[in-house]
């Protein structure tokens, strides 16, 4: 049986940690994600949807994923339970197809899981608009503009309606600054996040100043540095990441992503300015055709 996520996780960075399990069985690839996410049966028979370190951006993507859904679990976003995926060696015993095989020889260690949702379904604008209230809508606007998620658009929301409720998925894309360490400079950091423009949520969010009041004070540098200790030393070094700068530790290399979070979350936020206007703007223009509602 699925584990039930209505509960709410403790937010990474609680001392307790995330929890640990180690895959025992490839059940079906998700072939909805570029970077070839799988649902896999756990030591304890629950199924998680696994991220792998093997694939795309690598363990970038996995920080990106433990470091937002961390956030989005602080906010008091809807977001399923993270967990650590262990898969050990002749993980691609699991599968016969040589693109998995490869991937799951790649991924040996560390990788990360969301807990399966079963029998949720991607969110459309036409007919679930109803689902997303304004305020949540303005707080998912305001998260993904502070941690720069080019990955929530009409085209590909990455978001799931589970339950008649919403469900953040995929922040693998987010944090791309750590892509390139060496230009992400303090100016950097208080740049508006120009691509909200096409976030899927803009056209319901409510007030995103009054999201950002409320939200902005929530992630100070402790909450920060607890969130980022539970980022496992093997998913941040340069041995496994050969795009990673060589920072001198692990604790060097979470500074570095408290210090581009605190320099983006020093008042007054560009990024959150920008989002508010982009919004207003929006609902000055001509009305669009209405969207669809349940009945």
């Amino acid at each position: 049986m699925p584990h039930d996520p209505t509960p709410p996780q403790a937010p990474l960075g609680a001392a307790s940690g995330l929890p640990r399990h180690t895959a025992i069985r490839y059940v079906a690839a998700l072939r909805e994600g570029g970077s070839l996410p799988a649902l896999m049966e756990m030591d304890d028979l629950s199924l998680w949807v696994v991220k792998f370190r093997g694939a795309g951006q690598g363990p970038r993507a996995l920080v990106a994923e433990l470091v937002v859904g961390g956030l989005a679990h602080l906010l008091g976003l809807p977001m399923p339970p993270l967990a650590l995926v262990r898969l050990d060696e002749g993980a691609e015993q699991f599968n016969r197809h040589d693109e998995i095989r490869d991937l799951l020889r790649a991924s040996v260690g560390l990788n990360v899981g969301l807990v399966h949702l079963d029998g949720a379904f991607n969110f459309e604008l036409v007919g679930a608009a109803d689902l997303v209230a304004a305020d949540l809508a303005a707080a998912v606007v305001w998260l993904d503009a502070l941690t720069l998620n080019i990955d929530r658009t009409p085209r590909n929301p990455n978001i799931l309606i589970w339950q008649g409720r919403p469900w953040l998925i995929d922040h693998g894309a987010a944090l791309y600054f750590h892509h390139r360490w060496e230009a992400s400079t303090p100016d950097a950091a208080r740049r508006p996040f120009m691509a909200v423009a096409d976030h899927v949520l803009l056209p319901l969010a409510g007030d995103i100043m009054a999201a950002d009041a409320r939200l902005a004070p929530l992630l100070d540098r402790p909450t920060l540095e607890a969130l980022l200790a539970q980022v496992p030393d093997e998913l941040l070094s340069p041995a496994i990441d050969a795009a990673a700068p060589d920072f001198p530790s692990a604790a060097a290399n979470r500074d570095a992503y408290v210090t581009y979070l605190l320099a983006r979350l020093a008042g007054p936020r560009a990024f959150a300015q920008e989002a508010e206007r982009l919004r207003l703007a929006r609902a000055a223009a001509p009305p669009a055709p209405q969207l669809s509602h349940r009945r």
